[in-house]
């Protein structure tokens, strides 16, 4: 197949969405397939809109020969009306990878209202879905009721390889120290790193050590914001803001954590809850997005409400505590990654449902 993949930016951006488009692209270059990546500049929303205008995209689109064109949805403001004046010329499909919806953040009604707008237009314009699980799914079809070709691949497990037996796992939770909590996110508002050093500051700082791993640098004055609350609250020493590493680096946090805490208040999936539990750490989110699909409250995680710090810091509290059940709720955890499907699974199941697509 010749495929088109049009994103904003680079594909090695470290966010689950890229990793989720950079791991099928791989696969689809592996078993022979072209793939030829179109990458527009990030801007705001609204100069985003002025790409539905661009000759040069267009003409670029037409002239490329594809036998298919993927879309991660992410670049909706681009295509929603560019999609319109692609297909009087081209017969190819266009499918779109949706890792979830912009309207569906938190953020105000009316906002998301104009969001809508433009998110069910674009819906409209393409052939075929590729999801990333069922809420995406679901809330996809609850804004366009699209009667079309779909198929839903859940992430894989494996972009982080764990090496860690449960022998470790256990020594790790029974041990009296402090509780490791680990926050691995870009430092973003909708990661909610300001509700977890809020619960935290709620309790006692000699039980509890605080490691974030992420990007600071994606919202600037987002990690300004955050630095400051840690000054407020006093807790410069026991917070380390570590921003972003590579896989190999990052496992080593992951494996000397107890539990990772990333209590968002929406996500698409969450693959760094997946990551995570393969080295046996409860996952703690929130309830708003796709995160039920992963964790099962109070057995392998918490599921809180979005910005509810003192509920969280009712679960943090409840593991330093009671370390038997932190240890019970490490091995569900490492139970349910166990279950999961890998990237190849992933990328296999998308690359079954595109041969269809061009058939």
């Amino acid at each position: 197949m010749k495929i088109g993949l049009i994103i904003y930016g680079s594909l090695e951006t470290l966010t689950g969405g890229y990793l989720y488009d950079r791991k099928l692209v791989e696969y689809l270059r592996g078993c022979g397939d072209q793939v030829r990546i179109f990458s527009l500049p990030w801007r705001n929303y609204g100069k985003h809109l002025l790409d539905n205008v661009s000759s040069k995209l267009l003409h670029s689109l037409i002239t490329s020969e594809l036998d298919l064109l993927l879309e991660d949805e992410l670049n909706h403001p681009s295509l929603f009306l560019l999609n319109r004046r692609l297909k009087p010329k081209e017969r190819y499909p266009i499918v779109s990878i949706v890792h979830h919806l912009r309207c569906k953040e938190l953020r105000p009604a009316w906002q998301n209202r104009l969001y809508s707008l433009v998110e069910r237009g674009y819906l409209a314009t393409v052939d075929g879905f590729v999801f990333n699980g069922q809420t995406t799914r679901a809330t996809v079809e609850h804004l366009a009721a699209p009667h079309k070709p779909w198929v839903v691949a859940y992430p894989g497990k494996d972009s982080v390889k764990p090496d860690i037996v449960r022998e470790q796992i256990e020594s790790r939770a029974l041990q009296t120290n402090p509780l490791r909590v680990l926050f691995v996110g870009s430092l973003i508002p909708r990661k909610e790193l300001h509700t977890l050093i809020a619960a935290l500051s709620r309790l006692p700082r000699e039980n509890w050590r605080l490691d974030v791993i992420g990007s600071l640098e994606t919202d600037g004055a987002y990690s300004v914001r955050i630095q400051n609350e840690i000054e407020r609250y006093g807790l410069a020493d026991h917070v380390t803001l570590l921003g972003s590493m590579p896989a190999a680096q990052l496992a080593q946090y992951y494996a000397k954590s107890h539990v990772l805490a990333v209590p968002s208040s929406f996500e698409g999936f969450g693959i760094v809850y997946l990551e995570g539990m393969g080295f046996g750490l409860p996952a703690i989110a929130s309830t708003s997005g796709a995160a039920h699909e992963i964790i099962t409250h109070g057995w392998d995680g918490f599921l809180v409400e979005p910005g509810d710090a003192e509920s969280l810091a009712g679960c943090l509290d409840r593991l330093h505590r009671d370390r038997d059940e932190l240890m019970r709720m490490s091995f569900a955890a490492l139970e349910r990654y166990a279950i999961h499907p890998t990237w190849e699974q992933c990328a296999e199941s998308i690359r079954g449902f595109l041969l269809e697509m061009v058939k």
